[in-house]
């Protein structure tokens, strides 16, 4: 069983930045055949991606604290957590996502001060922590959180529901994204993703415009050949780079 030398800010802070990174979606998995999933995928993943939903924030309810004790235990891959909910639990449930193994906990720009809360209690806890935001929500709305953050993910699709296309706005929202990092002296020290509509057509389009990590579903796991969709993937070239 792969066992981890490195958690929380120290596994984020050691990923590569000198290309575009792999973020597997575990909604993408085989739930029934788990184990063998992350073993496959334990050499080619950067970090593993767990979306947590309270189906109010979201259409549905995902995944849970004994979840991610569980992925915690079989990979040596920095975890996270990426929480679609209601401002009320947020705190809450970033304290449990930790305690089951989450390395960093990204909470959504539209929680507001209770985000910002959550992500000093994440820092307390010792974790990192990100932010995300939704397709409709501006992209300024960052900025609050810039200069607490490792990650700024960026939705490319509406929330909380697989298999959408990606938005024609998408890679303009990572640009402006990309520019207020800039203009914050934080580009070197956040990574900038993309999550939703990742697909073989749209992967390179984000990565021109800023993407520094992808968040993969079935692109990933429907792909026999993983070694080589990795090496594709980690040959992006990025005008930022």
């Amino acid at each position: 069983m792969p066992s981890k030398t490195l958690s929380g800010p120290a596994a984020i802070a050691a990923l590569p930045r000198n290309r575009l990174l792999g973020e597997f979606s575990l909604w993408s998995a085989d739930l029934a055949n788990m184990e063998t999933d992350l073993k496959r995928i334990e050499p080619y993943v950067d970090l593993h991606h767990i979306d947590v939903a309270d189906a109010r924030f979201t259409p549905g309810f995902l995944f849970f604290p004994d979840f991610v004790a569980r992925i915690a235990k079989s990979t040596a891959k920095p975890i996270h957590v990426h929480l679609m909910i209601e401002a009320e639990i947020v705190e809450e449930q970033v304290r449990q996502f930790i305690e089951a193994g989450a390395d960093l906990v990204s909470v959504h720009a539209e929680n507001g001060e209770a985000g910002l809360r959550a992500i000093a209690l994440a820092k307390t806890l010792g974790a990192e922590a990100g932010v995300v935001l939704r397709l409709e929500t501006p992209v300024s709305a960052v900025k609050p959180f810039l200069d607490q953050v490792a990650f700024v993910t960026l939705l490319g699709t509406s929330i909380g529901v697989k298999g959408q296309s990606l938005s024609e706005k998408a890679c303009d929202r990572l640009l402006e994204a990309r520019a207020l990092l800039r203009d914050a002296d934080r580009e070197d020290h956040v990574v900038l993703a993309a999550d939703g509509g990742i697909r073989e057509q749209t992967v390179p389009l984000l990565r021109a415009a800023g993407a520094q990590t992808v968040v993969l579903g079935s692109l990933a796991f429907g792909d026999k050949d993983l070694g080589s969709r990795m090496a594709w993937l980690h040959g992006l070239e990025s005008r930022f780079q």
